[in-house]
């Protein structure tokens, strides 16, 4: 009995390896020898686990990206179709509803669902989304939460250019559009040149010459209001405060054809913006042409700000907030996509609580994304200051 043992061993172990795990049978001491065989592959078990591992994380993400977007989209369409129903239709058949917001309609139904209410919840989302790709553009280019367009006075820019039309030569065609982009890009020209310290751009002097510009601007802006008559005033007034309440299919029009552009641009612009991220040296040495990119990326966020602006007004704190929310819900690489979505959101629910909120309605929508974003300025602000991270 003790010599079978050693018998069955040696020749086992010499002439056939592979039949080890068998002989030793299910015991525990047989299942050691079994891993022991495993070892060879060893050197290759760390990659393909750690590859797993990388594969499993991305699914994951991946999964969270995409219920991150069925959500805002659900929410989108929600507060869509809240805007249009909320305030009563009682003289309007529920039957005239659907059919009147595609203009089949006419009446009284055409007049409230197509002509009033459908144009003011549009120019609210389309509106909304160009300001949260322009603060996204300005963020990820700039590297700072507070360098957004209505921060650094691009905002005040475009709303000085309109409201120098809208006041003195209100019947140009595309007038207020033309001069609130010539006003946008005059003060990101002005900005830049003075920002500028050693050939670069330091980020910190951008934010503060920007606020100083926006109250010389908003100064601007006062001055014109002592020659502007009643009815011009309080029309300008309110739409400076940042309003979608008048909007029309005409206005409509130019913040879709407006998003389509700016958002093919954006597209093209989100490979240079990534490797900028890794700074400008790398950047140059991945083949990005630094110079082009940031201009580009610098002019294409002040268009959108402006085109915004000339239709809804300088509605404050929307593009403050869309590209850090979009960062927290999908990263920082992505967050250039879904900030559009987050500003829609932001303005669309805005102009929902200024119509039938509790306590505060009617106000202008601006009044809201005030309320809501002014805090978090401060918040950022602070944060910034004690050195925690945006």
């Amino acid at each position: 009995m003790s010599h079978d043992p050693v018998i069955t061993a040696g020749p086992a172990a010499s002439a056939a390896p592979p039949e080890r795990p068998p002989a030793a049978g299910p015991a525990g001491p047989g299942s050691a020898p079994a891993r022991a065989g495993s070892v060879p592959a060893g050197p290759h078990a760390g990659p393909a686990a750690t590859a797993a591992r990388l594969a499993a994380a991305r699914r994951t993400a991946d999964r969270r990206r995409t219920a991150t977007w069925l959500v805002l989209l659900a929410l989108l369409l929600a507060l869509l179709v809240a805007s249009v129903l909320l305030g009563g239709l009682r003289n309007i058949p529920a039957g005239d509803v659907l059919p009147a917001a595609f203009g089949l309609r006419t009446g009284l139904a055409d007049y409230v669902i197509h002509r009033i209410r459908l144009p003011r919840a549009l120019a609210a989302l389309l509106g909304g989304a160009l300001f949260g790709l322009a603060g996204a553009l300005y963020q990820r280019l700039v590297r700072n939460p507070l360098a957004t367009p209505d921060v650094v006075g691009v905002s005040a820019g475009a709303g000085a250019g309109a409201v120098t039309v809208l006041l003195l030569v209100p019947t140009i065609p595309y007038g207020v559009e033309a001069a609130a982009m010539a006003g946008a890009f005059l003060m990101v020209g002005a900005v830049l040149a003075l920002s500028r310290r050693g050939g670069k751009v330091d980020t910190h002097r951008l934010v503060v010459i920007g606020i100083g510009l926006a109250a010389v601007a908003t100064a601007y802006t006062n001055y014109l209001f002592t020659m502007a008559g009643k009815q011009g005033l309080s029309q300008v007034m309110r739409w400076l405060v940042g309003s979608v309440s008048g909007a029309t299919w005409e206005g409509v029009t130019t913040l879709a054809v407006a998003l389509a552009g700016c958002g093919a641009c954006a597209a093209l612009l989100r490979r240079p913006l990534n490797a900028m991220s890794l700074g400008d040296e790398l950047a140059s040495g991945l083949g990005t042409r630094v110079g082009g990119a940031r201009t580009a990326a610098l002019l294409l966020g002040a268009a959108a700000a402006a085109l915004a602006t000339s239709v809804t007004g300088p509605i404050g704190f929307v593009s403050l907030v869309s590209g850090p929310v979009a960062a927290r819900l999908v990263g920082t690489e992505r967050a250039l996509t879904l900030a559009p979505a987050v500003g829609a959101a932001v303005v669309l629910g805005a102009d929902v609580l200024a119509q039938h909120g509790p306590l505060i309605s009617p106000v202008p929508t601006g009044a809201v994304t005030a309320l809501i974003g002014a805090p978090y300025f401060v918040l950022l602000i602070l944060r910034r200051g004690q050195g925690a991270p945006s």
